[in-house]
């Protein structure tokens, strides 16, 4: 039986996208044991996966003697095929030290010239209409004119029950945080979205435990049916409340994809960054805001800043808040 390795060891929303890479691979050769190494805190993501043969951890705090162990760990399990879904030297080392049969990467990882084959990694303005996924499937060689994958997750029947007593009456989840402070629509317009909602819906605020203190504060000045759900629930829990919401909003970040890898509603709201980067929600039911503004320092970067490098942060600013309420729930309002 042919293993094989894929490598996503960068952040949660990544880590699902990967999956879509997984869903071509087992597609293709179903009898493939399939290993998939993540970043520590992503494995939850993989409990219960119908072909995942084994989820390894990659934890970054410790990067020296996490490569070393790693790589003994990956040479031990003799792959036959490793997919490296990363540009990183450390995703670089593993993949050429790990002995497989084929080791299969993008152009401009630094250790590239170590692999059995490379691909170009197709991202930039000249490949705006390019999504990750289809990035991740250049890794097969077989993209271009194939049909686009999907990401997929797979919560359980105890992850179902879990969101049971949430799970009910007309709802909508909204994830308010970000890792990057120019990726996060602000506080006020997040409370001008829940101003602009039907009254009667109830709406939870949902982000893992360091997100409560803001989702605490955007919930206290609201007069509606608010519910702050930080830490409260697993990813596949939140993946499976998020399948029955009417509507889902977040900011370009995680939650996106985790709507797109259950087909739950979605829409994705971008301040610095753009639609065009490939990461928008792949939902059969999902939209893409951003602002109308011509703004000539836009994007100014792919993953965010801590601050808006020009100080005033029109990008996120200037985005209708009740045009996306009317957009996305005009049968409601």
């Amino acid at each position: 039986m042919e293993r094989v390795l894929v490598i996503q060891t960068a952040f949660l929303g990544d880590a699902i996208l990967g999956t879509a890479l997984l869903e071509r691979i087992h597609a293709n050769n179903p009898e493939a044991q399939i290993d998939y190494l993540v970043r520590k805190g992503n494995e939850s993501l993989f409990v219960g996966h119908p072909f995942l043969n084994s989820v390894f951890t990659f934890d970054k705090s410790r990067k020296f003697s996490e490569l070393v162990r790693l790589g003994k760990l990956i040479r031990r399990r003799q792959y036959a095929v490793v997919y490296n879904a990363q540009r990183f030297a450390s995703s670089g080392m593993l993949t050429a030290i790990s002995g497989a049969k084929q080791t299969v990467g993008y152009a401009n990882n630094p250790l590239s010239f170590l692999f059995s084959k490379r691909v170009e990694h197709r991202m930039g303005l000249a490949f705006s209409q390019v999504h990750e996924v289809d990035r991740l499937l250049d890794l097969c060689f077989e993209a271009n004119g194939a049909v686009r994958g999907l990401p997929k997750l797979y919560p359980t029947d105890e992850d179902e029950n879990a969101v049971k007593t949430f799970a009910t009456g007309v709802y909508v989840t909204i994830a308010p945080a970000s890792v990057w402070f120019t990726k996060q629509w602000p506080e006020n317009k997040w409370k001008e979205l829940i101003d602009a909602l039907p009254t009667a819906m109830k709406i939870y605020l949902i982000g893992g435990q360091s997100d409560g203190e803001l989702c605490n504060r955007i919930a206290s000045t609201s007069t509606k049916d608010v519910v702050v759900l930080c830490g409260k629930l697993s990813l596949l829990q939140t993946a499976a409340l998020m399948q029955k919401a009417k509507m889902n909003y977040a900011n370009d970040s995680g939650p996106v994809h985790l709507a797109s890898a259950v087909n739950a509603p979605m829409v994705a709201v971008y301040c610095s960054t753009i639609p065009g980067f490939g990461f928008t929600p792949l939902s059969s039911l999902s939209f893409s805001f951003e602002t109308n503004e011509k703004l000539d320092c836009r994007p100014c970067g792919i993953h965010g800043h801590k601050a808006c490098p020009k100080k005033h942060f029109n990008c996120a600013q200037t985005i209708d808040s009740k045009l996306i309420a009317k957009t996305t729930l005009g049968d409601l309002i």
